[in-house]
């Protein structure tokens, strides 16, 4: 059964057009050609590889009935995560448009990166999805043109009380972006900015146990953040941390996720009941499957929460300790526009389809209004300003 759906447009296309692109997610390049996917609720069909928890209950082939899909929010540069203010509104971290300086240092694989210090900002998008900048002229970054030209900017936003911060994951000197260092600001009601935790020196003189030489990046790829009881915690994908900034105190590693894990590409965050939960991408070619949710102490004790997902970039929980999943790709090796996934995973391990077909998703969070708005097109084909944010009503 088929729910509202919401067609994807870009730029001088239509639906279902063929569209050549070349995609790069953290690591390796995708060349491809594919048609403009539709954002269906709950696509009825057979099962994905990676349905069933371990202990084999439930099925992401189940389709509910009451959830629809729609875009909310249009003309975004590479959305990233995204957080409902005390305000009401909701605020979207934004990869900006990259730039042209050169780095002091070339990136394996990726670089190298060139960067510029004005390419991103912190848009606030009202009750009928009318955009407006907070703040824009911060960092902004690309990798090579060779792997992509795929863009970092502003990773995540949060708020402690009415304090808007974010976290910048494409500044730094390696990605061409010399003055700014990736690191945590605070952003003023005037639109102006400090910075309050400089996270590139943080990583260069705390190094992680299992760093990926393949792919390592100096400054880091900050993806995500969240604010907790005054504190805030943010997730590094590239080392594989979590870490805890404290306005006007400091930083501090609550885990060296890498230590026990590997180089897994931790990327999503929640904080429920006490704990966190954090979720990976994993490594390319894309094993469908191999990503999971791991449980995390405030002291930093890891156990694995969920297994058999999929290039796991979202998290959240609702009332009834559900918790949904936001997946980049699935069924594919690589990135790959239009199968991106939300399923929620239930106390007991069963598993419903919310969404699929999304374009490379970047982040999730639930609204107000119970419904969940995604950061949509998050890694996009040029030109800029195709991101949008999609809202899923659930059930």
């Amino acid at each position: 059964m088929k729910f509202q759906t919401t067609t994807l447009f870009t730029k001088h296309s239509t639906s279902l057009s063929p569209l050549r692109c070349s995609f790069l997610l953290i690591a390796l390049t995708l060349a491809c050609s594919v048609p403009l996917r539709t954002v269906t609720a709950a696509d009825k069909g057979p099962p994905n590889q990676n349905a069933n928890e371990v202990t084999n209950a439930g099925d992401e082939g189940a389709s509910l009935a009451g959830t629809t899909v729609s875009v909310f929010a249009s003309g975004l540069n590479n959305p990233r995560g995204l957080k409902f203010g005390p305000d009401g509104f909701l605020y979207v971290a934004e990869g900006g448009t990259g730039g042209f300086n050169p780095p002091c240092v070339v990136v394996p694989a990726v670089g190298p990166y060139t960067g510029n210090v004005t390419g991103a900002r912190i848009s606030k998008i009202g009750p009928r999805g009318f955009r407006t900048t907070v703040v824009d002229n911060l960092p902004s970054s690309q990798t090579s043109a060779e792997s992509g030209s795929l863009i970092s900017g502003v990773a995540d936003v949060a708020f402690i009380g009415t304090n808007l911060y974010a976290v910048l994951g494409g500044a730094g000197c390696s990605h061409g972006v010399p003055a700014v260092p990736n690191g945590v600001i605070r952003v003023h009601a005037n639109s102006s900015w400090n910075l309050i935790a400089n996270l590139s020196r943080f990583l260069m003189n705390h190094p992680v146990a299992n760093p990926n030489p393949g792919d390592f990046e100096p400054d880091g790829t900050w993806y995500s953040m969240i604010a907790v009881g005054g504190d805030l915690y943010a997730v590094e994908p590239n080392h594989g941390e979590l870490d805890k900034i404290t306005p006007g105190a400091g930083i501090s590693r609550v885990v060296d996720i890498s230590a026990s894990q590997g180089h897994i590409v931790p990327t999503a965050i929640a904080f429920y009941n006490g704990n966190f939960y954090v979720g990976n991408l994993d490594t390319f070619p894309i094993v469908q499957g191999s990503s999971k949710v791991l449980k995390i102490t405030p002291t930093g004790q890891i156990t694995v929460f969920r297994r058999n997902l999929t290039t796991v970039v979202g998290l959240a929980f609702d009332s009834a300790d559900r918790l949904y999943v936001l997946e980049n790709t699935t069924g594919m090796q690589f990135p790959t526009p239009g199968t991106g996934k939300v399923i929620r995973i239930d106390p007991s391990g069963n598993r419903d389809l919310i969404a699929s077909g999304l374009f490379l998703p970047t982040a999730m969070t639930f609204g107000p209004d119970g419904a969940l708005y995604v950061s949509n097109v998050g890694f996009g084909p040029p030109p800029n300003g195709i991101g949008q944010i999609v809202r899923i009503t659930v059930p």
